[in-house]
């Protein structure tokens, strides 16, 4: 039986994100590390910045309502790829 854990991210806010790009330079490309499994960045995916907006999830609750999170959409980086067709 696999070994049970916590996982709980410190999720950045829009604050602390303004915080990091403050000093960067207009042109700079964003790329994004995507964890292997959770919390797993040593072999960690890499992706690239495509598109931000906010987006209507449900609420999770009884309440039956959505809230909108701001979602950063991430797509692989430029390159030749083999596709892979199942």
């Amino acid at each position: 039986m696999a070994d049970m854990f916590d996982h709980a991210p410190q999720v950045w806010t829009a604050a602390r994100l303004r915080a990091a790009l403050a000093d960067l330079p207009d042109e700079t490309p964003i790329h994004i590390g995507v964890a292997d499994g959770p919390g797993d960045f040593e072999g960690y995916g890499e992706y690239v910045l495509v598109d931000a907006e906010p987006v209507e999830v449900d609420s999770g609750d009884d309440s039956g309502g959505e809230q909108v999170q701001f979602t950063l959409f991430a797509d692989a980086r430029a390159g030749a790829y083999h596709l892979d067709v199942d």
